[in-house]
């Protein structure tokens, strides 16, 4: 080949490499161009920056979620207010039942407060006190039932268990405790058996007068009656009903029922279910045996008549109703009666119905003092105005117990 034909093709072969290399360049470019037109993405124009809570639903529909669980959300936000709403109901519905309740107090107060001027019963010159200053809070009030022919059963517990004048008052003033025996009036008002008991209680300061006519068949009206002005005269955790031929320590019974102070409708007692008696001429004859079901049935459980308490709801109850509230031949029977179908703690104490000496005293030595003591076959403690001094000694729990006593 000639030198001028190697010239020629040397110099086609410059060419196209210099038309590759651009066609390369141009390629690369076109290529650039076109991807950044077909990938670029639009500035949003106009549009508001989404607030809080529709972020959170954006930020929920990226994750997957669905319309569901939003529901989901909103039913739980409504079920919160729900529950808000029921707790502020059952507060009021609280404060409207205190309300109801201090509304009944007032009611049972202005009810016997009529009823004492009606019968023209005195009242003690300490509770005209304390109606005028206003009433202060008491532990519990011992009434001591008794009856016109008792003075010796009365003397004999003013000897022993029952403080007199000054440490009468004290205990009151110290301890919250309020003592009295518990009596009405004579079939003949103003006769010489009241005119006897006025006397009596000029001397000592220690009775609490009932607008009822005294009888051993009335003993169930005495009690109703009792219950009712009592809750009117003294406001008081407990309300204790005591025979007056029993022997009784003041700051054991104090001490046991303070321990059921914040419990609501106490009825404490020694529990029994004796037999309904139909048979007429026989002590605790029941009249109305009929309604106990067949013969040789048992009463519902109620606390034996010596001694029991109630706590200050209880009491209000029957002043409340002491008119609707029947009266059946027993007294302790009768009691229970009026608390069946109530939401009442029972409660079975058996230190509350020991017997005398020796049981008393044995229990006493091992530090398990009782709070009553008497003789089951006497239904109190036999020949009581002769013996209360000897079961005082050996069953006592001494004078400082009470005054050392906190409840």
């Amino acid at each position: 080949m000639s030198l001028k034909s190697r010239v020629e093709v040397s110099s086609r072969s410059v060419i196209s490499q210099r038309w590759a290399l651009l066609l390369c360049l141009g390629s690369f470019c076109a290529g650039m161009f076109f991807t950044t037109r077909m990938w670029s993405i639009p500035e949003p124009k106009g549009l508001a920056r989404p607030t809080t809570s529709e972020a959170e639903k954006l930020n929920l529909l990226s994750e997957g979620c669905n319309s569901r669980i939003l529901q989901e959300m909103e039913m739980k936000r409504e079920t919160r207010d729900i529950y808000r709403e029921a707790f502020k109901s059952h507060n009021s519905v609280e404060t409207l039942d205190k309300t109801i309740a201090n509304l009944e107090m007032e009611l049972v107060t202005a009810r016997a407060a009529q009823e004492s001027i009606r019968s023209g019963a005195p009242v003690p010159e300490d509770i005209r006190l304390n109606e005028s200053s206003g009433k202060r809070k008491y532990l519990m009030v011992v009434g001591i039932n008794t009856a016109f022919s008792s003075r010796k059963r009365r003397d004999s517990l003013r000897e022993t268990w029952m403080p007199q004048g000054e440490k009468r008052k004290k205990l009151e003033e110290e301890k919250g405790i309020i003592m009295r025996f518990v009596i009405g009036h004579s079939a003949t008002s103003g006769g010489i058996l009241d005119r006897a008991i006025e006397a009596e209680d000029r001397k000592h300061g220690d009775f609490l007068r009932l607008n009822h006519v005294e009888g051993y068949l009335e003993l169930s009206a005495k009690t109703k009656t009792y219950f009712a002005t009592a809750v009117n005269l003294w406001d008081a955790d407990f309300y204790v009903k005591v025979d007056d031929d029993i022997h009784v320590n003041i700051a054991t019974l104090g001490e046991t029922l303070a321990r059921h102070r914040s419990k609501p409708r106490i009825y404490m007692g020694c529990m029994k279910s004796g037999p309904v008696l139909s048979q007429k001429g026989v002590r605790y004859h029941e009249p109305e045996h009929w309604k106990f079901g067949e013969s040789g049935n048992r009463y519902f459980r109620h606390a034996t008549g010596q001694l029991y308490a109630i706590s200050n709801d209880l009491a209000s109850y029957i002043a409340l109703n002491q008119d609707l509230l029947h009266k059946y031949a027993n007294e302790d029977v009768s009691l229970g009666s009026w608390f069946i179908g109530l939401d009442v703690e029972h409660i079975d104490d058996r230190r509350l119905c020991c017997g005398t000496p020796p049981d008393c005293e044995w229990k006493a030595q091992a530090g398990n003092i009782c709070v009553a003591s008497f003789d089951w076959s006497c239904s109190g403690i036999c020949r009581s105005s002769e013996r209360m001094k000897e079961v005082h000694r050996r069953c006592g729990e001494g004078e400082n117990a009470l005054w050392s006593a906190t409840f």
